[in-house]
This record gives structure tokens, sequence and C-alpha cells, in this order.
């Protein structure tokens, strides 16, 4: 919704609820602005989860940003990149895990948990036989259980792994989804609404069944807000939603 969030935040956020969405995923500084938090106040949308990159900020910017997350009533803030160069190693992949269980700290201060979502390059890159986002599923259960993820299905279908067994072998560590469509291609203008490409969303669902939905595109040769539209009817249709 990033375009129509820049012309109209409040007409964006009515247009959701008319949907019928009750929930929203919020990004970048937008997320926390006064005027987003407005117009979801005003329309009843809660904000349980928002994407914020914090990885490598230093204690006061993690206060800061969980302080303020907490205020909005979101509980999950989830960095949603770092780079290629930071998965090739298992030593690389543990950094990224000890910087997670640091800012883990800091947001259990303000009653806030922290997550990480993945793109292709995590599932891409083999270390010793398992992709490096399973590399780091597996030291956060070791050494930060409270960490959580956020699994981009589709971006794991790029990268050359089955999101369903994925998400079978994850397990509560994964407390959201982010659900899309298309022939599973790096080209994010290739993505489509959900139920018109070629990913089992149904499927996808029922391998963590808890796990929050959240329909997203990174891009699309049609309207986003349309795909949006017609992802939330595709869900409700198969008793997804």
């Amino acid at each position: 919704m990033r375009e129509a969030l820049a012309d109209d935040v409040a007409g964006t956020v009515a247009r959701l609820a008319e949907l019928g969405f009750t929930s929203v995923e919020p990004f970048g500084p937008l997320a926390l602005s006064d005027e987003l938090a407005a117009a979801l106040a005003e329309h009843d949308i809660a904000a349980p989860t928002m994407h914020q990159g914090f990885l490598g900020s230093d204690d006061d910017a993690l206060d800061a940003l969980f302080a303020a997350a907490a205020a909005r009533g979101t509980r999950t803030v989830i960095d949603p990149f770092t780079p290629a160069d930071r998965w090739g190693t298992r030593e690389a992949v543990e950094s990224v895990a000890a910087e997670l269980a640091a800012a883990a700290a800091v947001a259990a201060r303000h009653g806030v948990r922290v997550g990480y979502h993945n793109h292709a390059h995590e599932l891409a890159s083999d270390i010793d036989g398992t992709s490096a986002f399973e590399v780091l599923a597996q030291r956060l259960a070791e050494v930060a259980p409270e960490v959580v993820l956020e699994v981009d299905t589709y971006w794991v279908a790029v990268g050359g792994h089955d999101p369903v067994a994925l998400l079978q072998r994850l397990g509560d560590q994964v407390v959201a989804l982010h659900l899309k469509d298309g022939p599973a291609t790096a080209e994010v203008l290739d993505q489509v609404a959900l139920g018109q490409g070629s990913i089992a969303v149904a499927d996808v669902v029922a391998a963590a069944p808890s796990a929050l939905r959240v329909i997203e595109l990174d891009d699309s040769r049609g309207d986003r807000f349309t795909a949006v539209a017609d992802g939330l009817a595709f869900l409700r249709e198969k008793g997804l939603a």
C-alpha cells in the first residue's frame, strides 16, 4: 500500500477497513507516525506486527523504537532485511542471531518481542547442507528462543525451497507468514493476487495454522490494492481468513 499511503493515509486505511481488514502490518517510517496511528484507531484496526530495521542499532535507538511500538499496541517488531553477505558462513549467521538476541533483551523491557523476516538469499545460501535461514532458526532456538520468525513463503520458493516443508520443520518459531503468489521468480512485477499464481497458498497456511497471515505484494503489473482485495477474497473463499 506504499503509494496509496504516500498519497492519503486516512483514505487508504478507510479502504482497508471497508474490505474487512481488522489488522495490518505497518512498515518503515510511516509505521510510527501519529497520522497512521490515528487512522488505525478510527477504524479499530490493530497493528500486531510491524517491519522496522533494527539490527546494528545501539541500545538507545532500540529503546526508542520498542517504546514507540509498544505505545501503538504493536508487540512484535520484525527486522525485514539483512544483506546477502551476512549469510554465507555459519559464523556470519550466528552473528545475526547474536544481534537479534541482544535486541530481544532490550525489547523485553517494553513488553515487545523481535523477529526476523526472510528474503530469497537466506534460503539460497547453503551451509553444510542446510539453508542459512534454518541455521539461523537453529541458533536462535539455542541462544534466544524468544526471537520469532516471519516467513515470507514466496521468497522461500524463489530461494529454491518448498515453503510447506520449511514451515513444518520450523514449527512454533514461525508466528507470521507473508502470503503472496506468482510464478516464484525474483522479478517482483510478476507477483499476483493470492490464488492466481503457482504457490499452494492453502497448503502453506495449513503448515503454520496458528501463524498470523499477512497479505503482501512487493510489486505487481496490476493494481496492488486490487490484488490485496482479491487475495483477501481468495482466503475467505477457502476458509482461511
